[in-house]
């Protein structure tokens, strides 16, 4: 690529393949790509929202509308696209829910901004109006948010629901909202007045076959393993149970070392003494008094025998994260070392048993008094249909445990974002200069998602809009749009309850998502390799020749 110094001498600055888009051009670009993602998950929002299917190279399907899931499946190309794919990872990780929101509310700002850069706006100036509007935003949520007992299970079981009413549980989100609040509190440690809850605590298995009705929790740890001998009892009451982190096994040595052996007698005596350790091994374990034995390492065939003599339950090559729950479950402790196991190392469970789920034999390992882990078992149809399961208990399990570390909710239904937009246009006028007309295009941006949810739903957005802006106007805070009932309502009395936390974690990830595409003046792409032809395999993605006006965006999907 040449570029020209102030004389006319032409400079190679570029290898071969290289290419720049400055300026105006390159801004159009990356808000082209961004408005494009957020169209892509726009139909994907609220109850009445579309699914996806999404196909990779190996013919897998995956059937969803997860913000997050479908931008992580779809593989982006654009640069300016990943941006819009990384919010919505880390809404996901952060808060749960709420990802579909951020991307759209990205992409409307974005496009907001357009209009303002035809005009002649700086972006900078457009940066700054925004960042300014979007801390405002969060202290008018903040202002009406509602605090509530962290614990209280009747609020918690409605946000659970409210994040599963957009989903395909929505007809078993009373059923899927009871377990899901149970394991949440089972897991959730009070630190003073304060709560803390680590969601790795809570094991969700999936399995197909039966329906959703069928999900439940176990007041322990599933295991997908099975009992190692076919001569050990299939269920024990009453165990004690001793978690070995070492192997039940005679150990090799370190380094290539030989043993000579004459004659048959030496054999036996070698044998002998393999089965003697092997039994010495085993007898520590009875000794302790457990009678269900969980090892994440190997067990001796021979070890497997005198354990299966003595009528103790083994399962072996646990995984280290199931052992750690499994800890936390029964109170017993991890044992590294044999020599060291007694009594007071041993965890409790009502029963230990092996039963059938559909063709596999799982173990399950339930009725522990309090325990600091608890599993989710999922049903449903089908395969595609117990893996959306499992994304939407992913989001409600993390909507619950953000009220429990931060209290305060929120009405849904698009009337906090209604509420904030109201509030910054009156606020915009405060400002002077151009940021002006950056917050109020803020909060036009903010509306986007009450438009989306009244497209969604088959209403008139126009219609939808003006009204909601005018029950806003008269002071009706919580009045959002009730897709279900297809008419403008109080989200409050409808139970359609979101945590806070949700809320300005989408204003903060779009708003920065936003600010830092609008920064970007001049995308330079240089080739990977020298061998390589221009664009396609060898430099930039593919339908990013040239980065002109609108690429064909057939390198993002």
């Amino acid at each position: 690529m040449q570029a020209t110094s102030k004389g006319t001498m032409p400079v190679i600055l570029l290898k071969e393949g290289g290419t720049e888009t400055k300026g105006r051009e390159a801004q159009k670009n990356n808000i082209a790509a961004a408005k494009i993602i957020a169209e892509i998950v726009r139909s994907s929002l609220g109850p009445r929202g579309m699914d996806k299917m999404l196909v990779d190279s190996l013919g897998d399907v995956t059937i969803t509308n997860d913000g997050a899931t479908i931008l992580k499946e779809i593989d982006v190309q654009h640069p300016a696209a990943k941006m819009l794919v990384e919010i919505s990872k880390t809404t996901d990780n952060e808060v749960g829910d709420g990802t579909t929101s951020a991307v759209i509310l990205a992409g409307a700002l974005l496009s907001q901004a357009e209009s303002l850069i035809d005009s002649d706006v700086h972006p900078t100036i457009i940066v700054d109006g925004y960042r300014k509007a979007a801390r405002k935003a969060k202290e008018y949520l903040e202002e009406i948010a509602d605090t509530i007992t962290a614990n209280d299970k009747t609020i918690l079981n409605k946000i659970a629901k409210t994040s599963m009413q957009t989903k395909l549980v929505r007809k078993d989100s009373d059923h899927l909202a009871d377990i899901i609040v149970k394991a949440v509190l089972a897991v959730a440690e009070r630190d003073g007045e304060s709560f803390q809850v680590d969601i790795d605590d809570i094991k969700v298995e999936k399995k197909a076959g039966g329906s959703i009705k069928d999900s439940n929790i176990i007041q322990g740890i599933v295991l997908d393993k099975e009992i190692v001998h076919g001569g050990m009892p299939r269920s024990i009451s009453g165990a004690k149970i001793a978690l070995i982190n070492t192997a039940l096994e005679i150990s090799k040595t370190e380094t290539d070392a030989k043993i000579n052996i004459s004659n048959p007698q030496q054999l036996k005596a070698f044998l002998d003494e393999e089965h003697k350790m092997l039994k010495t091994m085993v007898d520590k374990v009875i000794g302790s008094g457990a009678n269900v034995i969980l090892c994440q390492k190997g067990l001796d065939d021979m070890a497997q025998h005198y354990l299966a003599k003595a009528g103790i339950i083994a399962v072996r090559r646990i995984k280290e994260s199931d052992l750690t729950k499994l800890a936390a479950a029964t109170g017993a402790r991890i044992v590294t070392n044999l020599d060291d196991l007694s009594e007071k190392d041993l965890g409790a469970a009502g029963i230990v048993e092996e039963r059938k789920i559909e063709d596999d034999k799982w173990v399950f390992v339930e009725g522990c008094k309090n325990p600091k882990s608890v599993t989710l078992l999922l049903r449903a149809g089908s395969q595609r249909v117990v893996d959306e399961v499992e994304r939407s208990v992913h989001d409600a399990l993390m909507v619950v445990k953000d009220v429990i570390l931060k209290p305060q909710i929120v009405a849904g239904g698009g009337a906090p974002e209604t509420y904030a937009a109201t509030k910054i246009r009156g606020w915009a006028k405060s400002l002077e200069g151009r940021e002006q007309l950056a917050a109020e295009k803020f909060a036009d941006a903010l509306e986007e998602i009450p438009i989306t949810l009244a497209e969604n739903a088959g209403m008139d957005p126009i219609d939808t809009l003006t009204l909601l802006r005018s029950k806003q106007q008269k002071g009706e805070k919580w009045t959002g749009i009730d897709v279900m009932k297809g008419k403008v309502s109080n989200m409050k009395s409808s139970d359609i309850i979101e945590p806070l936390a949700v809320k300005l974690q989408i204003i903060s990830a779009a708003a920065e998502a936003a600010c830092m595409i609008l920064r970007i003046d001049d995308v330079i792409a240089t080739q990977k390799s020298a061998g390589g032809p221009p664009g396609g395999e060898g430099g930039m993605p593919p339908g990013m020749g040239g980065m002109g006006g609108m690429p064909d965006m057939g390198g993002m999907m």
